[in-house]
C-alpha cells in the first residue's frame, strides 16, 4: 500500500515502520491525465499575484504575504477555476509539468489564504485524511476533465507518476518552512526545467535543505521519504552536489549523513 508522506508522520512509528514509502508505480497514475499535445497555458494572472506576494528574505528564502492573498482569493480562485476548465491531456509535456505545478501551488494558497492565520497547513483538515492524517491533502477539493482530485493525487499520482522527475520535488509547495520555496513566479512550458534547477540551488544551499554541522549531515525529510526518486539514500550525496555552491559542496564531501528533519511552520512572512 503506497501512504503518502504526512500519512506516516501523523500515523504511529510501528505503523510507519510496516508500511513505508514505496516508489510511485504506473499502476498507481492517473493514466488519463497524460500530455499528448502540444498547446500551451496562460499562467500571467498567477504570475502576478505570486510576484505580488512571494518576497525572498535576507537568506533567500520565500516569504508568502498570506494576508495580502486572501484579499486576492477572488482572483486565485478565478485562475484555479480557469485551470479546471483546461484540457490538460492536449500541453507537451513541458507545459504539462507547469500546469500540474502550478496547480498544486495555486489551490495550497487559498486552502492557506482562506484559513490564515494558521501556524502549521497540518492545522487545516478538510476532510478525507486516512487514518491519523491531517491537512488538506487528501480532500478532493478540485476537478480536472471531470476528475475529482485531492492535492495528495495531484503530487503522487500525477506530478510524480506521469512524470518521473525528481526536480519536481523543488516545485511543489506545502506551505511550510521546510518545503523548497515557492517560486515568485509562475512555472511555464519554457521555464519549468530552468526554475525548478533554480530552486534546487536555492534549498540545497539552505541549511533547511542539507545542513553540514561538525561533519554530520541533518538533511530535509523530503529526501528520506521520496529517496527512490533521488536514486536511493546512497545516491543523495551525489544529487545534492550537483547543485551545490563550491563550500557546500566540499562539506558535503567530507560529511556523513546522521538524520533527517522537518519544520511545518507556515512560510509566512
Amino acid at each position: 500500500m503506497n501512504l503518502d508522506r504526512r500519512t506516516l508522520i501523523a500515523g504511529s512509528a510501528s505503523l510507519a515502520a510496516m508500511m513505508a514509502l514505496e516508489p510511485v508505480t504506473a499502476s498507481a497514475a492517473l493514466t488519463g491525465f497524460r500530455p499528448k499535445g502540444q498547446s500551451g497555458f496562460d499562467h500571467s494572472a498567477f504570475d502576478a499575484l505570486l510576484a505580488a506576494y512571494v518576497k525572498p528574505d535576507a537568506q533567500g528564502y520565500n516569504r508568502v504575504d498570506y494576508r495580502g492573498v486572501k484579499s486576492k482569493l477572488g482572483s486565485l480562485r478565478a485562475y484555479i477555476a480557469s485551470l479546471e476548465a483546461a484540457n490538460p491531456v492536449s500541453l507537451s509535456r513541458n507545459e504539462a509539468h507547469a500546469f500540474w505545478i502550478n496547480l498544486y501551488n495555486a489551490k495550497t494558497l487559498e486552502v492557506v489564504a482562506d484559513a490564515f492565520p494558521v501556524s502549521s497547513i497540518k492545522k487545516i483538515n478538510l476532510g478525507g485524511s486516512f487514518l491519523f492524517g491531517s491537512g488538506p491533502w487528501k480532500a478532493k477539493i478540485l476537478t480536472v476533465n471531470g476528475t475529482e482530485l485531492s492535492l495528495d493525487d495531484i503530487e503522487h499520482e500525477i506530478v510524480r507518476a506521469l512524470f518521473r522527475d525528481p526536480m519536481s520535488h523543488y516545485g511543489l509547495n506545502c506551505a511550510s518552512y521546510s518545503c523548497p520555496n515557492l517560486a515568485a513566479s509562475a512555472y511555464t512550458g519554457a521555464n519549468v526545467d530552468a526554475l525548478l534547477r533554480h530552486n534546487a540551488v536555492a534549498y540545497i544551499n539552505h541549511p533547511r535543505g542539507v545542513k553540514v554541522d561538525k561533519g554530520r549531515i541533518t538533511a530535509s525529510k523530503i529526501y528520506s521519504w521520496y529517496a527512490s526518486d533521488f536514486g536511493g539514500k546512497a545516491k543523495l550525496k551525489d544529487h545534492w552536489l550537483s547543485f551545490a555552491s563550491q563550500q557546500k559542496a566540499a562539506a558535503i564531501t567530507a560529511a556523513s549523513i546522521a538524520g533527517y528533519d522537518y519544520d511545518w511552520s507556515i512560510n509566512a512572512s
